[in-house]
């Protein structure tokens, strides 16, 4: 679950992460009042939305009044910002950040996540802030100091020494990060983040060392022990079907193709996905109906895909381990009649019981193409498509 920058330096500040002053504001007048309560003469204006690359989109702005601020909180409050990460179609801002003037002598990165190849989490920081890590990553990743968290131990004092060491940090600056490290690495893990990403992480001209930007995600099976946190989600800033599809514990993520794909299994989707673009297709979305394939959650798949109306056919491709492939293909049946799809629909079941499957959906009387391998379920979805 992704959560907004001023909600996250909410939750910084109570494990004592520092932060710049500031407030969310809902409306001009808000912006304008939270501005007057911080005090100063500079203040930043940052538009809220789950998306990266504000600043180049005209969504973080400088202002050195009080009538600056009002002018870009009316500009911004309402505005659909576009980014390289919300797509063409963009984001409505609907909240805004407004927080004090930072001196800044150095923007620095900061983040931790889950390094899943060793199964631990790693630390990184860099002398490029401000900069995509993707970047950094892919043009100069000696620049990326890496430091890999044992478990059994934890996040240690020397790994903390060593990257404020890295990054050429001395005098208050080295201690003053070294703290900022081992709290950020403290709040990560209480609240089961899977990412803690600050970007940039600033020195002061004074020594301090502070979260500039803020970003967190959370481990969605852990929310259970996080309700404050359950209670931060956005619904504006999902994608409605993904919403919809939760409803029922499908996972589904929605993409720009046409070929609407009904899998169970994260790996068989991935397979699946990427043997339909081989086919010359491109998928319209990712849904996993889980390891039941029930005709439940069949049914409530199918009105998912479909409500995509740049779906134009669905490839069911279902592996009958813990399911057997006959009640699969009822399932589809049922569901396929209560939906009433007027779409092609491609079925390929493999596994237990296939072949009784398939003679239950040749006789259904609904006009299913079944497919006998994966490669003949991509060819066949993909020739009923007019592109």
């Amino acid at each position: 679950m992704k959560i907004h920058e001023y909600q996250a330096k909410d939750i910084l500040r109570k494990y004592k992460v520092p932060v710049p002053e500031g407030g969310v504001a809902f409306s001009i007048e808000e912006a304008v009042e939270v501005a007057q309560r911080i005090g100063g003469s500079v203040w930043v204006v940052k538009a809220q939305i789950h998306a990266g690359g504000r600043g180049k989109g005209g969504g973080v702005k400088i202002a050195k009044s009080i009538e600056d601020v009002e002018l870009y909180a009316r500009e911004m409050i309402g505005m659909r910002l576009v980014t390289h990460q919300t797509g063409p179609e963009g984001r409505i801002v609907k909240r805004l950040l407004i927080e004090q003037g930072i001196n800044i002598a150095k923007e620095l990165y900061f983040g931790i996540t889950l390094d899943r190849a060793t199964s631990q989490n790693v630390v990184m920081a860099s002398t490029e802030g401000g900069v995509e890590i993707e970047q950094v990553a892919a043009d100069t990743p000696e620049l990326i100091l890496k430091e890999f968290v044992d478990p059994r131990t934890g996040f240690q004092g020397y790994q903390a020494r060593k990257l404020a060491f890295g990054l050429g940090l001395t005098g208050a600056q080295f201690k003053n990060a070294v703290k900022f490290f081992t709290a950020l690495y403290t709040a990560y893990e209480e609240t089961d983040a899977s990412l803690a990403e600050i970007n940039p992480l600033v020195v002061t001209e004074e020594g301090e060392v502070l979260a500039l930007d803020a970003k967190m995600n959370f481990d969605d099976n852990a929310l259970y022990r996080h309700p404050e946190i359950l209670e931060m989600r956005d619904l504006d800033e999902e994608e409605p079907l993904e919403i919809e599809a939760s409803k029922y514990n499908l996972n589904y993520i929605k993409l720009d193709g046409n070929v609407g794909c009904m899998v169970n299994g994260a790996g068989l989707a991935m397979s699946t996905m990427d043997i339909i673009k081989l086919a010359g297709g491109e998928p319209a979305n990712f849904l996993d109906v889980g390891g039941g394939a029930s005709s439940e959650t069949v049914e409530n798949g199918f009105r998912i895909i479909l409500s995509d109306e740049n779906v134009k056919a669905v490839l069911i491709n279902i592996f009958g381990g813990i399911v057997r492939c006959d009640r699969v293909a009822t399932g589809v049946v049922q569901a396929a009649r209560n939906v009433q799809v007027d779409l092609p629909v491609v079925v390929r079941l493999a596994g237990t019981n296939a072949e009784e499957a398939g003679v239950i959906l040749r006789e259904s009387g609904l006009k299913f193409l079944v497919a006998d391998t994966l490669e003949d379920a991509a060819k066949k979805v993909t020739e009923t498509i007019v592109f």
